[in-house]
């Protein structure tokens, strides 16, 4: 097997609560034991959001530096993504997670419509989180909701406020926005390899029923993964996941299915130029 793909579990997410399904973890010590058989079972990266004590999303960067010294204590080496995401608060608050320095955290470079609000993203805003990662030493990954935030990232980066080659998502399946469509992923592919090489990695997530389809795309398309309960509770429309760790578990089978391996995560880090663990 060759061209190793990265396998992101996205832990928790927002909006996902125990009452959808028991295995959403929402305190800090259910986070990091999901996140330690996630990473187990094949999980490079863990795209982490938290809650506050009633279950509801923060920014708040403490329970972020506790999540973050947990995982890096319980997986050794697995790439630690914080959210910025505007579900968990507003304006520069988005960013104050960003002094902890984390492997990675998300930046949403532009704005679009969710299921039942607009997701807002201001270049204001955009551009002082994307600041405050150079500042920090944090890897973005963009979260392309839209052709446009992929065009858009390209913009950023001949302005120097993205260093290195851009590592951009695909997020495809929520309502309202970008659906699960195969000729738009695969132009989506075409286009990130036209502005940022031919060898830019990128990676797809598809929310909810999509999950398991995007996942077979991305592993087909030679890309990269991302599943979890943030994303999709299921594991068919009559079975409740039992863990973040079963979603990993059949996304590397996915990944085996068309002969590539499961990254490391030292060849995670090096497909995505980061630092040593």
């Amino acid at each position: 097997m060759s061209n190793p793909a990265i396998l992101c579990v996205a832990i928790t997410g927002s909006v996902p609560t125990k009452a959808d399904n028991p295995a959403v973890p929402v305190t800090i010590d259910e986070q990091v034991e999901s996140t330690h058989a996630a990473f187990e079972a094949g999980a490079a990266i863990a795209h982490c959001h938290v809650r506050d004590d009633e279950g509801k999303p923060t920014s708040d960067p403490e329970r972020f530096a506790r999540l973050k010294e947990g995982i890096e204590k319980h997986c050794p080496g697995m790439i630690v993504q914080l959210s910025t995401g505007g579900r968990s608060g507003a304006g520069k608050a988005r960013g104050g997670m960003l002094s902890l320095a984390p492997d990675m955290a998300s930046l949403s470079v532009g704005s679009n419509n969710f299921p039942t609000r607009v997701y807002e993203n201001p270049p204001d805003l955009v551009e002082w989180l994307a600041s405050e990662m150079r500042t920090y030493g944090v890897k973005p990954e963009i979260e392309a909701f839209d052709l446009s935030h992929i065009f858009h990232a390209k913009l950023m980066k001949d302005r120097s406020e993205l260093e290195g080659t851009p590592y951009v998502q695909f997020v495809m399946g929520v309502k309202n926005a970008m659906p699960a469509d195969r000729r738009v992923f695969d132009f989506y592919i075409e286009t990130v390899k036209r502005l940022f090489g031919e060898d830019a990695p990128w990676c797809a997530a598809g929310i909810g029923r999509h999950q398991a389809e995007i996942n077979d795309w991305a592993a087909e398309a030679g890309g990269h993964l991302r599943t979890g309960l943030e994303d999709n509770i299921r594991l068919d429309r009559d079975t409740l996941a039992p863990s973040n760790a079963a979603l990993v578990e059949r996304a590397a089978e996915t990944v085996r299915r068309h002969g590539r391996s499961v990254a490391t995560v030292a060849e995670a880090r090096a497909i995505l130029g980061l630092r040593a663990a």
